[in-house]
């Protein structure tokens, strides 16, 4: 094969991700640059004041003043103007600027030193979150080898299109979802799923963007443009969950302005009533007003919910668990009930062969061979199970046999001149079907099983029993919701008796059959008159309206594209134990929100009631004021550990 290099189609999908990332780490890296360079002024400012030089020492505290608190107040002013309210930021200016003009530089310029301190560990614990994308999108390649005409040509990922052939060498990340045509590998999907353990791959199976090819050389058939990969959904998910705040976060934001007005008005009232009516001196009467703008400016309050917010989006992420926005994640934590859908949540989603019950004359290999060889013509879902049942099995070549479906019954086939029927009980002959091997039907039927009865020349041949199986991880799933005091249903369409099968072996609290969507939204609402908060979880078309009715809609990674954008809550690998660590997740980080406020709430109450008693001076104000600031920062950002 020979190699070209399409020059046109070189543009980078990473440039924008490593110039964000350069400049969010500059702007971190700046702030905590001039944070220590306003530090060393301060010191070096009180030296100089020992030693009489006034003057040097004047100047060295405004460079301090400058250079520490010129990021914060030029963020204050701009978000002053654009969303003309005030904010902490002006807060902590002018009490730095009144500290000076009584006299006080050194401690104003300690609390612009701490105050840009906890500004540049705020803003190092928002790049930390947001850098899940970047590191996210870095997985992804650039470039892939398209081959055309027996040719590889190196074009841009955002190049591809459905239907074009890769390929794709050992230790190279997939650069596009899409389907083996040749080859087998083996793939560390742990980008995707977070399982470490590569995964074998052949031909005919998927593969997704962002994963690595780990031993064989693979030819692959893109199946999906490069905007609608797994993979680049994971991302845009992340950003708005990211962008998106939670109920928490938007009342601080409230209350921050209000309360920012509230402070300067007492301030102002408190810069000459105390004079009057306590009898302070006028340098005290200032000196205390100055004080209370530094320790009843909400900081820390402020600094309470989005770090841990996005801490936990963040871990989540990480995980295989992506969050919508910091709402659900914070509704999650009051999850009372939550709802299954049966297909492809609690099951596998596709009917598997669970027993054969044959005549005793006839031979069990022989009898399905026939069987497959019948059903392999028919795009029935059961058919199709058997066929791959028997290819999986066997491994022999199936001839193709000219077959009649008989539509919502069954299919006929001549084979070698014995007449074959295939289907439900009223197509080979109910009574018959109910008597085989002593009413070995109804035995089956009752454990969710559904039955294709296969007839010949001499009555029924035999029964192939199959079934959706419950997923391996559905009752340790279940038991870990139970354990936390969840209450748990399963809505389905299935028949009762198949609910019932279901519900008994998944461990389920309670089970409604044969919901249609709309039955299912009724169900919902009634859980929710119940249990109040109530979480939905579901993966296919039908599911939608109740994911969006629920408090919390939760869909499986593998799901129709419909639930995906309707649920507030994506489980990547479909992995059901994850809820339950969801769920853990969410109730930590409401905890370390009220610890954050209750925290931050009780140090500003006790520092204006100690100022007001005149026991509080200004140095302890800021270390208490910003310490508690910074404190509350390093409690949320315990939410990025797994």
């Amino acid at each position: 094969m020979e190699t070209v290099i399409n020059s046109s189609t070189q543009t980078s999908q990473k440039k924008p991700t490593k110039w964000k990332e350069l400049s969010d780490n500059f702007s971190s890296f700046w702030e905590l640059i001039a944070a220590g360079i306003s530090g060393l002024l301060i010191l070096l400012g009180w030296l100089l004041s020992n030693q009489d030089l006034a003057a040097m020492s004047a100047i060295t505290y405004i460079l301090a003043y400058i250079i520490g608190g010129y990021a914060k107040a030029k963020e204050g002013i701009i978000q002053t103007i654009e969303e003309k309210k005030l904010n902490v930021e002006l807060l902590m200016i002018l009490a730095a600027v009144g500290s000076a003009i009584i006299g006080y530089w050194t401690e104003g310029a300690i609390l612009i030193f701490i105050f840009s301190l906890s500004g540049a560990l705020e803003t190092y614990t928002m790049n930390k979150s947001h850098k899940e994308i970047s590191s996210l999108m870095n997985l992804q390649p650039e470039e892939a080898l398209r081959i055309i005409d027996d040719k590889e040509e190196v074009v841009s990922v955002g190049d591809l299109a459905v239907g074009d052939l890769i390929l794709i060498k050992p230790g190279e990340r997939v650069p596009s979802d899409g389907i083996i045509q040749f080859g087998e590998t083996s793939i560390d999907e742990a980008a995707i799923t977070g399982e470490s353990i590569p995964v074998s791959k052949k031909a005919g199976l998927e593969v997704f963007a962002g994963t690595v090819n780990a031993t064989g050389t693979i030819k692959v058939e893109v199946t999906k443009p490069n905007s609608e990969t797994l993979f680049q959904k994971i991302i845009t998910l992340v950003q708005n969950a990211q962008s998106e705040k939670s109920p928490s976060q938007l009342f601080i934001e409230r209350f921050e302005d209000t309360y920012v007005k509230s402070v300067l008005v007492i301030v102002a009232v408190m810069m000459f009533l105390p004079h009057y009516v306590l009898g302070w001196s006028w340098t005290e009467t200032f000196y205390r007003a100055m004080v209370l703008l530094v320790v009843a400016s909400p900081c820390a309050l402020v600094a309470s919910v989005m770090p841990a917010t996005l801490a936990a989006i963040s871990n989540g992420a990480r995980n295989g668990i992506l969050f919508k926005g910091g709402a659900h994640l914070e509704q999650l934590g009051h999850i009372k009930a939550i709802a299954f859908d049966k297909t492809g949540t609690l099951t596998q989603g596709k009917p598997v062969v669970t027993d054969i019950i044959t005549r005793s004359d006839v031979d069990q290999k022989e009898f399905m061979l026939r069987v497959a060889s019948i059903e392999q013509n028919s795009n029935h879902p059961l058919a199709q199970s058997i066929v791959q049942y028997v290819n999986d099995t066997y491994q022999e070549t199936l001839p193709r046999i000219a077959s009649e479906e008989v539509s919502g019954y069954g299919v006929a086939a001549i084979i070698e001149g014995t007449h074959y029927k295939i289907g439900k009980k009223d197509f080979v002959g109910r009574n018959a079907a109910n008597a085989f091997h002593n009413g070995i039907a109804d035995v089956l039927a009752e454990d969710g099983k559904t039955l294709s009865f296969v007839q010949d020349d001499h009555g029924i041949a035999g029964i192939i029993a199959l079934k959706d199986i419950v997923r391996n991880e559905t009752k340790d799933a279940l038991e870990a919701l139970k354990d936390q005091g969840i209450y748990t249903c399963m809505l389905t369409g299935d028949n009762e008796r198949t609910a019932h099968a279901i519900a008994k072996e998944s461990h389920l609290a309670g089970y409604v059959a044969e919901c249609l969507p709309e039955r299912k939204v009724e169900e919902i609402k009634k859980l929710r008159k119940e249990y109040a908060a109530v979480a939905m979880v579901g993966d296919g078309i039908n599911d939608a309206p109740a994911l969006a009715s629920a408090s919390v809609g939760i869909a499986m990674g593998e799901g129709t594209d419909v639930a995906l954008e309707t649920a507030d809550i994506v489980l990547m690998k479909n992995d059901l134990p994850k809820i339950a660590e969801a769920i853990k997740l969410s109730k930590k980080m409401n905890r370390i929100i009220r610890q954050n406020v209750i925290f931050s709430i009780t140090v500003i109450m006790v520092l204006i009631c100690s100022n007001f008693f005149q026991i509080l001076d200004l140095p302890f104000g800021v270390i208490g004021h910003e310490g508690s600031t910074i404190l509350v920062i390093l409690n949320g950002l315990r939410l990025l550990k797994s």
